[in-house]
Formats: structure tokens, C-alpha cells, sequence
């Protein structure tokens, strides 16, 4: 019991520094990304984000082997075997740096010629446009290379660490935006270069900390065999999904680029910026219940492992919905109070990918078990098949001439589809999860929804006919829905015992704080 309040403790610890450094770091993101916006204008911020998009696609190997680093790397951690670990960073940091090598390679050969001769870009703009991919490619080795300290981080769950180096690096991207108006020099070859700038420093700092702080994090250039065989084993059945993730994001890129403008890929990515801004939430969330998941599955508590699960992904949906519904509705007044001006498809790509967000907890959330079991075979098979057929069709119906946001609208349903059917089936087949507690995750995230909508849409209709006032439009629509929101989960998402433990939680909080106030009286 006392293990169980301890390692509750630290989730509650770890998730208030993440969300410390969330709030800090999302709001000098927005204020920088419309600046940076405004200076690179529409077109090269388009070309930043495809070339960057053709880099980050060429890494989907990275992704794959990452996944399998931080998973060994926490599982061991919670076996205690400090040799073990130890001998498991040294083989995934070489794995890594070799990755880096091969990579580079086939960027600097094969995704060059696409540059330059697949990619939609002005005559005008094609040397700068080169020019940031080369840098590119430079911050993606940092950002390989970087992945083993970030997974030791995570699995000593020093959550408060990022808070601390966000603070850095969002101070760091405030001073690019300062720099951009210096005259003389071409913006988008001066963005690259100080955002790579950015890239290298937080990786040797990452880099320091965990040699300071983390004896595994000693690096011998060695390779265990037997530990990078098992890394690889897992990791291979990942690669297949990592491609689908990079053909998610990253490809979807590159497609839009090669069949439409730039200024179509700005609008796309200024809709995932502000998607990423709302994922935030519940990614920090999850990033300080998941070690504990892990960990509790590894010393065979599996009943306490489930039940963090099962709670953890019905937070992160109310989460997820309280940000998700007036991010719908408040799309067009979001976009114009945040940038000033609103490039075309903006909006719906926002309003349909923020409903999409809320079909992904799902999917996340119990892919978290499958990840816990190390057995991801089956779903590395069946989702990522999902993926490709979306991304399929999308690239069809692109060469019949449909509209950008028919991509949008495929990955909504393959998102429905995985979420509320592949993941279920997988985690009561693997992980032996029961139907009827998976089912009731479902409904009960269903029942917040409902009892949650209604009040914000009656709200919206009204506010928008008897005002004018785009501002005090938007801040209505926020309050009445967080508020419908807030409610609705404590009332129909929260049983009794947990709405208990909410209460109790809070008067501690509060007594403490009193206690601690009389003292310094």
C-alpha cells in the first residue's frame, strides 16, 4: 500500500512539472510560430516544413528502434539489474549512432534527388530551399543520436528535468525570433541554421545530465549481441508501424507538397501545431503514468499495472475533450486571433484533426499494454496496414483532384478504426484484458461526451448571433465548455471511491498549504 502511494506520488510529481513546462513552453510556441510565420512568410514556411518533412520520413528506422530502447531501458530499470542496464544503453547508443551513419547516406543521395526533382518549389527559392535541407539533415543526427539519454530520462522518470530544459529552449526560440529581423540575410537559410543551433545544444545537455546523474549512462562503444538482438527482435516488429507514422505525418508532407503549394503544407502544419499544443496535455500525462505502468507489469503486479492503464486513458480523454471541443467549434477565431491572417484549408484541417486527437487516446492509451507485455507483433502488423491504406487512398484520390483535407478525413476513420476495435481485440487477446472493461472505458468516455456537448453548442449558436466580439466569443465558448467539460467527467466519469480520492487529495493539498503558511507567520 505504501509502494502503491509512493509510486502514485511520483506520477502526481512527475505530471506537475510536465505540466509546468507545458504551459510555459505552449504559449512561447504559439507567439513564436506566428512571428516566425510572419517573417517567413506563407511560401518558405511551407518549404521549411516540406523538407523537413522529407528528413523527418527518412527516419521512421529511429522511431522503431527508439521505441524498443526506452522500453528495454525502463524494463530493466525495473528489474534492478543495474549490469544489465548498464551493457543495454552502451549497445542502443551504438545501434543509434550507426543508424545515424546509414541515414545520412541515403538523405544526402537519394532524398537530395527528390529535392530537386520531386518536390514543388519556386526556381527562386530552390538553393535556400537546399540549403535547409541539408541543415536538416545535421539536426536529425543530434536528434538520433540524443534518443538513449532522453529514454534514460524517462525511465528514472526525472520528469522535472524537461521542465527545467524547455524553459531553455523555448528562451533559445525567442532569440530566433529576435534575430530573424536582422537585415541582410535570407530567413529561411538563417532559420535553419540557428534551429539546428538549437537541436545541437539540447542534445549536449541531455547528454551531460545523464552521465552526471545516471551510471548507465556511461557510454562504452560496445555491442552486446544477445541484448541488441532482443532490441532489434522487438524493434523489428515496430519498424512497420514507424513507417506508417512517418507516412502519418511526415509523408503526408511531402504528398501534399507534390500535388498542391506550400502555402497548402503552411496551412497543415499550422493546424499540427496548434493539434500539438492540445496533445500536450495529455502526453505529459501519460508520460508520467506510462514508466509505472511498465514497471508494475515487470514486478507481475498486473492488476495494478491495468487499473493505472485503464484510469490513465480515461484522463487523458476528458483531457483531450475539454481542449478538443472549443478548439472545434472556435477554429476560424483561434487561427485569426493567433496569426492575424489564415492560410486556406486552415480551419477545416484543424477542426477535423482536433477530432481526430480524441480517436488517438484510445489507440495510445492501450497500445501502452501491448508495450508494457513486449508483445507487438500483431499490431505492428494490423494498424500500420490501416495507415498505408489510408495514406493509399489519399495519394488516389490527390491525382484524381480532390481536395487537401480528404487526407484529414482518411486518417479520422482509420483512427476510429484502430482506437475502437483493432487495440481492444489486441489487448484482450494478448494481455487479457477483459471485453467488458475495455467496453466500459468506451462507454464511459462516451456518456462524458454526451452530457459534456450539448450546453457548448447551444452556447456557441447563441454567443455567435447576439455578439460581434470575436474575443469575447472566443473566452465564452473556452469557459462554458471547459465547465461542461469539468463537470460531466466528475459526475458521470468518476465513480464514488475516485471522486473520494480526488476530495482527499485536494484537503491535503489544502492543509499543507495552510500549515506551511502558519509556519512562516
Amino acid at each position: 500500500m505504501a509502494a502503491t502511494e509512493s509510486n502514485n506520488k511520483t506520477i502526481a510529481k512527475n505530471t506537475l512539472f510536465l505540466y509546468f513546462r507545458m504551459m510555459f513552453t505552449m504559449i512561447v510556441s504559439l507567439y513564436t510560430s506566428r512571428v516566425v510565420l510572419q517573417y517567413l512568410g506563407v511560401e518558405d514556411f511551407g518549404i521549411y516544413q516540406t523538407v523537413g518533412g522529407l528528413v523527418g520520413l527518412l527516419s521512421f528506422v529511429n522511431s522503431a528502434l527508439a521505441a524498443g530502447s526506452s522500453r528495454f531501458l525502463t524494463f530493466e530499470l525495473g528489474k534492478g539489474d543495474d549490469d544489465i542496464l548498464r551493457r543495454t544503453f552502451s549497445t542502443v547508443l551504438t545501434a543509434h549512432i550507426l543508424l545515424a551513419l546509414c541515414i545520412v547516406i541515403v538523405l544526402e543521395t537519394a532524398g537530395l534527388w527528390f529535392v530537386y526533382h520531386k518536390l514543388v518549389i519556386p526556381d527562386e527559392r530552390m538553393d535556400a530551399a537546399v540549403f535547409a535541407y541539408h541543415i536538416s539533415v545535421v539536426a536529425i543526427v543530434f536528434h538520433l543520436v540524443q534518443v538513449p539519454y532522453n529514454a534514460s530520462i524517462i525511465s528514472h522518470e526525472k520528469m522535472g528535468i524537461y521542465a527545467y530544459t524547455s524553459i531553455v529552449e523555448v528562451v533559445l526560440r525567442l532569440l530566433i525570433v529576435y534575430l530573424l529581423t536582422i537585415e541582410g540575410f535570407d530567413k529561411l537559410r538563417l532559420y535553419s541554421i540557428l534551429s539546428c543551433s538549437i537541436s545541437i545544444l539540447l542534445f549536449i545537455y541531455y547528454r551531460q545530465y545523464c552521465v552526471r546523474n545516471f551510471n548507465e549512462a556511461h557510454y562504452k562503444p560496445f555491442v552486446d549481441r544477445t541484448i541488441l538482438r532482443e532490441v532489434v527482435s522487438y524493434s523489428g516488429w515496430n519498424l512497420f508501424a514507424s513507417v506508417s507514422v512517418s507516412l502519418v505525418n511526415q509523408g503526408a508532407t511531402v504528398l501534399m507538397n507534390v500535388f498542391f503549394t506550400p502555402s497548402v503544407v503552411a496551412a497543415r502544419a499550422i493546424a499540427n501545431q496548434v493539434n500539438m499544443a492540445a496533445n500536450q496535455f495529455i502526453n505529459n500525462f501519460r508520460t508520467a503514468a506510462n514508466p509505472q505502468i511498465i514497471k508494475r507489469y515487470a514486478a507481475k503486479d498486473y492488476d495494478g499495472s491495468r487499473n493505472l492503464l485503464i484510469l490513465s486513458t480515461k484522463m487523458s480523454y476528458y483531457i483531450m475533450l475539454a481542449l478538443a471541443l472549443p478548439i472545434a467549434l472556435l477554429s476560424e477565431p483561434l487561427l485569426q486571433i493567433w496569426l492575424g491572417q489564415i492560410p486556406d484549408f486552415a480551419v477545416v484541417f484543424l477542426q477535423i484533426t482536433i477530432i481526430t486527437s480524441l480517436f488517438q487516446v484510445f489507440d495510445s492509451s492501450f497500445y501502452v499494454a501491448l508495450y508494457a507485455k513486449g508483445r507487438i507483433k500483431e499490431n505492428a502488423i494490423i494498424s500500420p496496414s490501416i495507415d498505408f491504406i489510408a495514406f493509399g487512398i489519399t495519394a488516389l484520390l490527390y491525382y484524381l483532384g480532390y481536395s487537401p483535407v480528404v487526407y484529414s478525413i482518411t486518417l479520422l476513420i482509420a483512427y476510429i478504426i484502430q482506437g475502437l476495435v483493432i487495440k481492444p481485440v489486441l489487448i484482450k487477446r494478448i494481455v487479457d484484458y477483459s471485453y467488458k472493461e475495455i467496453f466500459n472505458v468506451i462507454l464511459n468516455c462516451l456518456n462524458v461526451t454526451l452530457f459534456a456537448l450539448p450546453i457548448p453548442l447551444l452556447g456557441y449558436f447563441y454567443i455567435m448571433r447576439t455578439c460581434s466580439n470575436m474575443y469575447v466569443q472566443f473566452f465564452f465558448i473556452v469557459i462554458v465548455s471547459v465547465i461542461c467539460v469539468g463537470l460531466s467527467s466528475w459526475f458521470v466519469g468518476l465513480d464514488k471511491y475516485a471522486r473520494d480520492s480526488v476530495r482527499s487529495l485536494v484537503k491535503q493539498k489544502i492543509a499543507f498549504s495552510f500549515n506551511l503558511f502558519l509556519k512562516k507567520k
